[in-house]
């Protein structure tokens, strides 16, 4: 939840299927016992998280009216109030939430079940203190804020285990309950001697042998070698690549365990028209986000802009990659009504870009909007937190523009049923690429997320649609794909991306690509790897740069800055398109980055951080080079472009399109469109629209 959004493998093969189509089928279901019977189940959800605990039930039926009124159908639950559903070791209490979860259904809210085991209550940890994590320091972590329980205690689990199976057997048949949530916000790990243990176990079954590990790790380097399985530690600071790597493997591992320990008893009590997720933190890095979502039914995340406002082109990207977890669309189970309470400064966004960025989510993939929170808690952490209604419980100005936003929502929910973004481009995301480089940047300068973002940025102003997709992620359906930092490129990968090529795509490498292997390790090949035989070339020597170089060629001239690469073209067929200018010595006009026709494709190598101008010319050559075009057609700056499709009968046809543009701008715009097309939110047809500041419009054809 707040506060750690702030801090920045391979995935399993899910059968996918249409959810919404079947969890929101329940909401009709849900028949009132004060008001008529609902109309039809929303396929757009407008939602928030409501705490019914903290305040008297007296109060609930004005919450729950006024939410309703904002067109808010789906709250969610329970996340935090594990004292209140077990006041006592063994003694349940979930009267107070089946009474809320009724009450909800009276007002057409749908409900989501948060289990409550981020936050243990104070009896289990006073009894059971070796249930609480050790921090990195050997300090173990006191009651009174979250998440400060050990993820691999087991006692901690089967206390989680059974108040998730009580919340199940209650629940898991109830027509008011749309979902689970499982725990809140996977971050905090454990130093303790248990979870030491059971990372040696992991370390055991994953290498049989110490001769294995110690091979793969090269610990004869500074006599690190292990003689006993007892000897490894759990990395604290700096330490051996091949070690850190596979305690973020463990890490992501145990954190798929803890979950799955839970999601295996609500499974066994619910119908399986009742999803199971956990909200996930966008760019957070703690664990391997692929792994994770594995077994979950969908992927959803929080949304908070933290300090200043809004930058579109990063959260729509976050929006990206969240729905790349699970290939399908998503949930924003969180985002913020205005302001948070953890940043620097807790600025608030400006009128208009709640509403945008609601709009934003559900044009990049999201079928649900939820906000934290409805109302402030009168005490605790997060009092100054943005809400909904203020301390004394009527609405705040926010209010009125998540109404609106709720009746937009009614009027285009049934255009946007069984549509999902789709895209001919994808940037490659790989965890162990970004744990390898961050560990070890060469340049403290070195961003890659704002590496991600000067590709996506640029890419994604030309073809309005980019998935964000692991790199063992199926890759036939993509013309172009992008790996800006794709640092980890073992043997199966590389046979799989010159698979790719050859039958036809256009694969573009950026620097640092394919300098290790599966074990955190370099290659005894130069960069990139396996791939240099396609490439018909290769990396002579790379460089952090304390100064601009200048770059030139085929894409203009500009500049590279933090780190470059010296090129080498090693076939005759090679292309140069940049070439560095007079710099060090070493680079003076050597290749920055090369192209090949390989195969029925291409494959290209960028070896430099290019500034935004060069970027641009090189996504026209990418976007060209593919044959793309945009989705709706060109648009001003600051226009964003969304598109959803639904499938159609055959490949390429949609059986309907969805476009939603937002204007991100303080300033009015002018679009014009292709063709005339039917607006969803006010029932005019035109061929140009006048959008206002912070405008948006829904499209159809």
């Amino acid at each position: 939840m707040r506060g750690l959004e702030c801090r920045i493998g391979r995935p399993v093969s899910v059968k996918r299927w249409t959810l919404l189509g079947l969890v929101l089928t329940s909401l009709g279901l849900a028949r009132p016992t004060a008001a008529p019977a609902p109309s039809g189940p929303p396929h757009l959800i407008l939602g928030t998280a409501w705490y019914p605990e903290q305040w008297p039930e007296e109060r609930w039926d004005e919450d729950l009216r006024l939410m309703q009124a904002a067109g808010i159908n789906v709250v969610r639950i329970g996340e935090f109030a594990w004292s209140r559903l077990e006041p006592e070791e063994g003694r349940y209490d979930l009267d107070w939430l089946a009474r809320a979860v009724d009450k909800a259904a009276q007002y057409h809210i749908a409900v989501v079940l948060g289990t409550p085991t981020a936050a243990p209550p104070a009896w289990l940890t006073q009894k059971y203190p070796d249930t609480l994590r050790i921090d990195e320091h050997g300090r173990r972590a006191g009651h009174g804020g979250r998440q400060h329980f050990s993820f691999t205690s087991s006692r901690y689990r089967d206390f989680c285990r059974g108040i998730a199976e009580a919340m199940a057997r209650r629940f898991g048949h109830h027509p008011n309950v749309l979902g689970w949530q499982i725990d809140n916000e996977y971050a905090e790990v454990s130093y303790d001697e248990d979870t030491r243990q059971k990372f040696q176990q992991w370390l055991q079954a994953r290498y049989r042998t110490l001769g294995n590990l110690n091979q793969h790790w090269t610990t004869a380097y500074w006599s690190q070698t292990y003689f006993d399985w007892s000897q490894i530690p759990i990395p604290v600071g700096y330490q051996n690549p091949g070690l850190m790597l596979e305690w973020k493997h463990f890490i992501s591992d145990t954190w798929r365990d803890y979950q799955r320990n839970q999601l295996e008893v609500i499974r066994a009590h619910a119908d399986p028209r009742q999803f199971i997720t956990t909200n996930m933190m966008g760019w957070f890095d703690g664990y391997d986000h692929y792994v994770v979502s594995a077994d979950l039914t969908l992927a959803s995340w929080d949304d908070y802009v933290g300090q200043g406002q809004l930058d579109p082109d990063r959260n729509g990207m976050t929006h990206d990659l969240t729905r790349g977890f699970k290939r399908q669309n998503f949930w924003v189970m969180e985002t913020q009504p205005g302001n948070v309470n953890w940043a620097a400064v807790n600025t608030f966004l400006n009128r208009g870009t709640i509403r945008t960025m609601a709009w934003q989510a559900v044009g990049h993939g999201a079928d649900a909007v939820s906000y934290w929170q409805w109302r402030s808690a009168l005490n605790g952490q997060e009092q100054y937190h943005g809400t909904l209604l203020g301390a004394d419980g009527t609405p705040v100005p926010v209010y009125f523009e998540v109404q609106q936003i709720g009746r937009e929502f009614a009027q285009a929910s049934e255009a946007l049923a069984g549509t999902s973004p789709e895209s001919p481009v994808a940037l490659l995301h790989d965890y162990d690429s970004r744990w390898a480089i961050d560990w070890q940047r060469h340049n403290a300068r070195y961003d890659q997320i704002q590496v991600f973002e000067s590709y996506y940025r640029a890419l994604r102003a030309l073809t309005q649609a980019m998935d964000v997709v692991n790199p063992y992620a199926p890759l036939e359906r993509y013309k172009l794909v992008v790996a800006p930092d794709l640092n980890l490129i073992p043997d199966d990968l590389a046979r799989n991306l010159t698979a790719y090529v050859r039958a036809g795509g256009h694969l573009v490498l950026g620097p640092r690509s394919g300098m290790k292997d599966q074990y955190n390790a370099l290659l005894p090949q130069r960069q990139p790897g396996l791939l240099a035989d396609p490439l018909g070339g290769r990396v002579e020597q790379y460089y952090a740069l304390d100064q601009d170089v200048p770059v030139s060629g085929n894409w203009g001239s500009g500049h590279a800055s933090i780190w470059a690469e010296q090129l080498a073209a090693r076939s005759p067929d090679v292309q140069v398109l940049l070439r560095y200018g007079a710099s060090n010595g070493w680079l003076d006009y050597q290749p920055a980055v090369i192209s090949r026709a390989y195969g029925k494709g291409r494959i290209t190598y960028v070896g430099a951080l290019l500034d935004d101008a060069l970027m641009q010319a090189a996504a026209r050559w990418m976007v060209a080079q593919a044959g793309l075009s945009p989705a709706l057609g060109p648009v001003p700056p600051g226009v964003e472009v969304c598109r959803r499709v639904a499938p159609g009968a055959s490949p390429g046809k949609p059986a309907k399109q969805v476009f939603i543009l937002i204007n991100h701008t303080a300033q009015p715009q002018h679009v014009s469109l292709p063709r005339a097309m039917r607006s969803v939110l006010t029932g005019h047809q035109a061929q140009s629209l006048d959008m206002p500041a912070y405008g948006v419009e829904v499209l159809v054809d």
